[in-house]
């Protein structure tokens, strides 16, 4: 027998039909009508909630297409066998919300990721991407798994001109961030990857995501130390060779030569991955050519780089060159992948570098930024006194190291920090063994996102809130 669990509401927005078909469903969901019943005829149900014989049969219907029932020719519809979810405990009651203190506003920027929107060269990428969109349809269709041929075109003759690297357009790939590109490279390591500590964070940890194990080596005044290389048993080293991150560090010829030695020695068991970002950003002295470039087209260096800092975080599009004798391994496990980057945004970059713009967007640039750094820099010297702040990192890149004399602890300058609306990052932040490797007392500065018009104040706000976190130290 059939009952039906809600009556028919005629003045609901919702159909009749609808209303019938989930009262019926939800008692066969509940086992209230047991699988095998027959159900009453299309008239005689109709007749009896005074409904229309169309509507019992839209229900009918849907029950039939959702598997609910049966349709038996000449014999009607039958409900069919249905597996009830367990029923699950009664969801215990939300926990009260707790008073969430007020965060005061950011008044000074100084994370290490931002940058200036407006240096982006809104007029000339409008255009060019305008032009493509009329006069470049096939844009909208599928486009190569690597990238579009005439980005990497345009790529690989920018990076031999400026940076050195030799590779053909085949060896890159194209993808929507670093993190992407890495993830996919992973499993084609051989084996556990050292990295630099203090270091990348999201390197790692990305790394360790697709399952290649990773130890976390020194950094001195060089770069990675080698023989801490030589004696981790890594057969992957990630390094930030131009700017390490985040102590500022450019790694001199002989430690890079020393680098690729090591990875010399063992012939397709070893690589090294350079992450080359900020390279366009050096200010005071010519940059060393890429590791790559040392190594050559097929030498064991995977080179990887972005356009999130020289253009926009939000134009995903991060690049690769693999080394000829990865290659093979690549199309075998990704030919058949999507690029993840939308083929106008390749064109548009490809146009752009192509057209001369870009290297004058980065001439602009750093003009911009070095202006930045030196404001920074001065107001920093203005507000503490030569024995109380040591500054360094200060030649590439868009952030700065200023070590204190006597610091405080790093909890105490944070929270300081927070309580001037100061936006910032501590060198320990960076400890990837969170074993306290990292000195205490080092404030990062980035200035890619802070404001000229702040840039004379930031060094009195930083000033009290380094009192303000003595003073809370000695307290407790």
């Amino acid at each position: 027998m059939v009952h039906l669990t809600t009556a028919l509401d005629a003045a609901s927005d919702v159909p009749l039909y609808e209303q019938l078909y989930r009262s019926l469903a939800a008692e066969m969901r509940t086992g209230a009508v047991p699988a095998g019943t027959r159900m009453p005829g299309k008239r005689r149900l109709a007749a009896e909630l005074s409904v229309s014989v169309n509507t019992v049969d839209a229900a009918y219907q849907m029950l039939a297409a959702e598997g609910y029932l049966e349709a038996r020719e000449r014999s009607g519809f039958y409900v069919q066998e249905y597996l009830a979810l367990p029923e699950s405990a009664a969801p215990a009651a939300p926990p009260k919300a707790e008073a969430v203190p007020k965060q005061r506003p950011i008044r000074y920027d100084l994370s290490t990721r931002g940058v200036d929107p407006g240096l982006f060269p809104f007029r000339t990428w409008a255009r060019l991407q305008k032009e493509l969109l009329y006069s470049s349809p096939e844009l909208l269709t599928h486009g190569d798994a690597q990238g579009d041929l005439a980005l990497r075109q345009a790529l690989a003759g920018y990076l031999e001109e400026y940076r050195g690297v030799r590779c053909g357009a085949h060896q890159i790939v194209v993808g929507a961030g670093l993190e992407y590109l890495l993830g996919l490279l992973a499993p084609l390591l051989p084996g556990p990857a050292a990295v630099e500590n203090p270091g990348y964070p999201r390197a790692k940890q990305v790394l360790e995501n697709n399952g290649v194990a990773c130890c976390c080596l020194p950094v001195d005044e060089d770069g990675l130390s080698i023989r801490a290389l030589s004696d981790s048993g890594a057969a992957v080293c990630y390094v930030t060779p131009s700017h390490q991150f985040p102590t500022g560090v450019t790694m001199p010829a002989g430690r890079r030569a020393e680098l690729l030695h090591w990875a010399a020695r063992c012939p397709g068991r070893r690589y090294i991955i350079e992450d080359d970002y900020d390279s366009e950003f050096r200010f005071d002295t010519r940059p060393l050519p890429s590791l790559q470039g040392m190594a050559g087209a097929d030498g064991p260096v995977v080179y990887l780089s972005t356009c999130s800092r020289s253009l926009a975080p939000s134009i995903r599009i991060a690049y690769m060159v693999l080394p000829e004798q990865l290659l093979p391994a690549w199309h075998a496990k990704y030919r058949l992948y999507s690029g993840t980057v939308s083929r106008f945004e390749q064109q548009t970059l490809a146009r752009f570098i192509t057209g001369g713009y870009f290297t004058r967007h980065l001439a602009r640039e750093r003009v911009a930024y070095k202006a930045r750094r030196d404001a920074l820099t001065a107001a920093l010297q203005e507000a503490f006194a030569p024995e109380e702040l040591h500054l360094t990192g200060l030649h590439t890149g868009l952030h700065l190291l200023a070590e204190l004399r006597d610091p405080p602890p790093d909890d105490a300058l944070r929270a300081a920090a927070e309580a001037e609306g100061v936006r910032l990052s501590l060198l320990s932040d960076y400890d990837l063994t969170g074993g306290g490797a990292a000195p205490v007392g080092t404030l990062v500065l980035g200035y890619g996102s802070l404001a000229d018009e702040s840039c004379p104040s930031v060094g009195e706000t930083l000033k009290r809130a380094c009192t303000a976190a003595r003073e809370s130290s000695v307290r407790v």
